[in-house]
């Protein structure tokens, strides 16, 4: 047993070190790798990817999956990180976006408690800029906690927010005892963002009844109803559109509808699917337990609207059981009309690993047309040509640690990124050579960094040569001169000088440890899934396993 144990460190660590090494500059820094079945085309809309993956799997001390540091990044389409929020973003971060407010652009994210179990989470939004300084907190109003789905910016000075509010219930009517009287009720605020002033509030239990909800009361599902923490979550809000009537769109994941909302009085203007639809629903425009529904076109009585179709429940930890409805999630766009109250399916977007997941995904329609899926529980992005073509696709992490790995919603924009922090810069003496290396987190605009030594006390500098910057770390290689201290300037495409870093000193280099062999490292997870055959690997599924065979280490 104990040599099966230690098969298992060995193993653990050995992987885990895929993390490590990956900047000499920022050595702790620790992104996930992303691992690209489908590179990007030619037809990949502009922009830089934003995402926030974590571990789907608790650590054990033999197994640890997932990305190491948990967190918002932004990375570019060959996976080459642009920007870590890890530790910038604290506590734990979801729903990371780049967004416009009062003219400037801003980046955004969930912060706060995350509970997997029930996919909750409370907390508040932060703000930044695009110098990566917090600008904003905001808050729900009416003494309530921001739950983790939404932040939506609206007409660059609103936000949409929903909350998760456990209220006390008789809900014999729906199968509870008497000892099950709590039910959440679900509700949408909009604030506005400079002063955090509550410009609109509903909530769920004053418009729909719990017998829309598709799970019942239980303790396995949607919650057991017997105390506050532990309320029945029927209805479960998890996104917030408002179009340019005022009117509200809104995606209640257990109800399996879609809801637009009158913006004046609150009234249910129109239901799409689940148990009381508004409209004749097909076959294959129907969904489930679905996420992020967001109107694309509004014209005389002919609504267009996408969503990502989840066709699966269960929580977020792997406990309970779980529903499914469908054999694949999906991204879907979808037409209603408002005449004769019936509903088309538009255009789906089907995932290339047939991933199913049960919870968190999103659906963004991207300017050029394309649409940009996140299959949330899966731990992976696609984007597609509007015909449903596949054109790029990327898993969260890679080898073991994209086991479970998971990401609540992806996304892509354009982005200019002005860190107000100084460069990091070291200097390390080889064998044969000395190299420095230069970055500067979360900078778009720098194309070149030139190199200069320092040669005495008062600044006085020589020329050592530059380098295109084509990724977060740029190196130099020098001569193996007498030199003792070096700097570097980033400039940018019309030569500008952006900023200069500090004086690194020279350091004799550490090298990590050689990488073991790709046939090595396929036999010790084979032996890794003898040994431990109770552990997450096996309770994860074959699926995961084969493609991290063939990723390479």
């Amino acid at each position: 047993m104990k040599s099966a144990l230690l098969l298992g460190a060995i193993l653990t660590l050995s992987l885990r070190a895929t993390a490590d090494w990956q900047f000499k500059s920022r050595s702790d820094l620790a992104p996930p790798r992303l691992n690209i079945t489908i590179s990007a085309t030619k037809d990949a809309e502009k922009g830089y990817l934003f995402v926030a993956p974590f571990a789907g799997f608790p650590d054990t001390p033999a197994e640890q999956h997932g990305p190491r540091q948990a967190g918002p990044y932004i990375f570019r389409d060959n996976g080459d990180l642009v920007w870590s929020g890890y530790g910038i973003y604290s506590i734990w971060s979801t729903n990371f976006q780049a967004g416009r407010w009062g003219g400037k652009d801003i980046l955004f994210s969930f912060e706060g408690d995350h509970n997997p179990g029930y996919g909750h989470g409370h907390g508040h939004i932060t703000i930044m800029d695009n110098h990566y300084e917090t600008t904003r907190e905001l808050r729900a109003g009416n003494h309530k906690l921001v739950d983790k789905h939404e932040f939506h910016i609206v007409n660059e000075e609103t936000g949409l927010i929903q909350i998760y509010q456990p209220v006390a219930r008789d809900l014999t009517a729906w199968g509870g005892s008497t000892d099950q009287q709590w039910i959440v009720n679900s509700i949408i605020q909009e604030l506005d963002i400079a002063t955090g002033k509550l410009l609109f509030e509903w909530a769920s239990l004053d418009h729909i009844s719990p017998d829309e909800a598709i799970l019942p009361i239980n303790p396995r599902q949607a919650g057991s109803g017997f105390n506050s923490s532990d309320a029945w979550d029927y209805f479960h809000i998890n996104s917030v559109d408002k179009d340019s009537d005022s009117n509200y769109l809104i995606s209640a994941r257990d109800a399996c509808s879609i809801h637009k909302i009158n913006g004046t009085d609150g009234s249910i203007i129109w239901k799409l699917n689940g148990k009381d639809s508004s409209f004749d629903v097909p076959k294959d425009a129907e969904f489930c337990f679905q996420h992020h529904a967001r109107f694309i076109s509004q014209n005389e009585g002919i609504e267009v609207i996408s969503l990502y179709d989840n066709s699966a429940h269960g929580t977020e930890h792997g406990g309970g059981s779980e529903v499914h409805t469908a054999p694949t999630s999906s991204g879907k766009i979808i037409k209603v009309n408002t005449t004769s109250w019936e509903a088309e399916l538009v255009q789906a977007f089907f995932p290339p690993d047939d991933l199913l997941s049960k919870s968190q995904g999103s659906t963004q329609i991207l300017p050029n047309g394309n649409a940009l899926i996140n299959w949330g529980s899966s731990g992976a992005v696609t984007e597609y040509l509007p015909d449903g073509t596949p054109i790029f696709h990327a898993y969260m992490d890679s080898n073991y640690l994209g086991l479970g790995v998971e990401n609540y919603r992806a996304f892509r924009y354009n982005w200019t990124g002005l860190p107000n922090e100084e460069p990091a810069i070291v200097a390390l003496r080889g064998e044969e050579s000395l190299t420095a290396y230069v970055s500067w987190n979360g900078d778009t605009e720098t194309a070149t960094w030139r190199f200069h030594a320092l040669t005495d006390d008062y600044g006085s500098k020589v020329f050592l040569g530059e380098a295109e910057r084509t990724s977060f770390e740029t190196s130099l290689q020098i001569p193996n001169l007498d030199v003792r201290a070096i700097s570097a300037e980033a400039i940018d495409a019309n030569g500008k000088s952006l900023r200069n870093t500090g004086v690194a000193l020279v350091e004799q280099e550490i090298k990590p440890p050689g990488k073991p062999t790709q046939l090595f490292a396929t036999e010790m997870v084979a032996e890794k899934v003898l040994v431990q055959p109770n552990g997450w690997w096996g309770k994860y599924g074959i699926l995961k396993y084969l493609r991290l065979r063939t990723d390479g280490f």
